[in-house]
């Protein structure tokens, strides 16, 4: 009874976007063959933009439809203009949604990125008889954990993937345990590490460069609820010992700016809002950067990064965007889902592990200039490494390969 005002609602805030919600906005008659790729947004498009550009360039007798849940994102692979690659917001997990979308688009396979495991959008592709590949996966042990409590799903979910490269280890085992055969699991890829470092606005950092010396600017990059109080007490402490200290606080969620600008003002430190055009000096050391898509530029200006998510358990987020920028990476305890990546930074001495604000403080102390730099080559050299010996898209390509070719080989028995 209250699924239909629900949707009427959904569809009244989409606006204009209603028609790629319901499956709507797509071609009609002959068209290439497509591959459907889904990731939610910003961070998981940019992460696939290699496999992206490896695939169109293997199989140019292929095109593209990319999906998204943000306007950003379909603003972000819009931007590439890629041959051959259409871009929508991602129609409703509904069945009929679905198959609307299907009809219209006819996708020969589906490449989901990241932790996009929505039940239908599976259980339509395999009902089709088109195989799903997920690359990048990732799930976390508490998103497991709920997985296990609900096994019948467990099953339909796994029994629905035709093939699975993880983004590490732990997210491997997690899948394997949940059901998945071995022989649909791949090589773990973080495919973030072959993302093209992203390149900030010029102009934008020509006009923030001189407010925010780079040397004594610190990025908290991507935090979450719990991380911004012991960030702004090491940085108040650095403020008081250096005036010249400032400070890019980038929520992961901008919706929080109000709540975070009262801790800003709770520690003693006033600021200035990004999203209100305001910018940051000496009576105002904090940068609150409450919007979306600037972060190569928050990292273009601060020569030492902490990464959030992992001061709390969020499982932390990329080291790959501070290192490709030449920041000094800190973070916290929590980094799950770039596990093999931290330890082999922290083994190379390329990023600094801090428990809490006392932590931070000492290490925002020791890092001057020469040791911002130090650390940055470092790291640079580490993911360098890591990418060297590690497969790549191409492996995904390979995969994708052998999945349409036994897919039409069954179309041709059935027909």
């Amino acid at each position: 009874m209250l699924a239909a005002p629900v949707l009427a609602l959904r569809l009244w805030r989409e606006g204009a976007q209603a028609s790629d919600r319901l499956g709507l906005a797509g071609p009609r008659g002959a068209r290439t063959p497509t591959v459907w790729l889904h990731g939610a947004s910003n961070g998981e498009l940019a992460s696939a933009r290699p496999l992206i550009e490896r695939l169109l360039a293997r199989r140019p007798d292929l095109a593209l439809v990319v999906t998204c849940n943000t306007l950003t994102g379909r603003a972000l692979v819009a931007g590439w203009d890629l041959p051959r690659v259409a871009v929508r917001l991602a129609p409703y997990d509904y069945l009929w949604t679905l198959r609307r979308f299907a009809a219209r688009w006819q996708p020969r396979a589906l490449i989901l990125i990241e932790s996009e495991l929505w039940p239908n959008r599976l259980s339509e592709m395999a009902r089709q008889g088109r195989p799903v590949l997920v690359a990048g996966a990732r799930l976390s042990a508490r998103s497991a954990a709920r997985w296990e409590r609900l096994p019948g799903l467990a099953r339909r979910l796994t029994g629905a993937i035709s093939y699975l490269s993880a983004q590490d280890a732990g997210s491997r085992d997690r899948f394997a345990a949940l059901g998945l055969p071995a022989d649909r699991i791949g090589p773990v890829i973080d495919l973030k590490a072959f993302a093209p470092a992203p390149v900030p606005d010029p102009d934008a950092l020509a006009r923030l460069a001189p407010l925010l010396p780079r040397a004594q600017t610190l990025l908290a990059a991507s935090t979450h609820e719990g991380e911004e109080a012991p960030v702004l007490a090491a940085f108040a402490a650095r403020y008081r010992a250096d005036p010249g200290a400032r400070l890019i606080l980038v929520p992961r969620h901008p919706r929080r700016a109000p709540e975070i600008a009262a801790l800003i003002a709770r520690a003693g430190l006033d600021h200035a809002t990004r999203s209100k055009g305001e910018t940051p000096g000496p009576a105002r050391p904090v940068l609150l950067a409450d919007t979306m898509g600037e972060m190569a530029l928050w990292v273009a200006l601060a020569g030492t990064s902490f990464v959030g998510g992992s001061l709390v358990p969020k499982g932390g987020h990329t080291p790959f965007e501070p290192a490709a920028g030449g920041s000094a990476i800190l973070h916290g305890p929590h980094v799950a889902n770039f596990a093999d990546t931290y330890a082999a930074l922290d083994r190379a001495g390329a990023a600094i592990p801090v428990a809490g604000a006392e932590d931070l403080a000492a290490a925002l102390a020791a890092l001057d200039g020469a040791e911002q730099t130090r650390r940055a080559a470092l790291a640079q050299r580490t993911i360098a490494a890591l990418r060297a010996e590690a497969p790549g898209p191409d492996t995904l390509v390979d995969a994708l390969d052998r999945l349409l070719t036994a897919s039409d080989a069954k179309d041709t028995c059935d027909g």
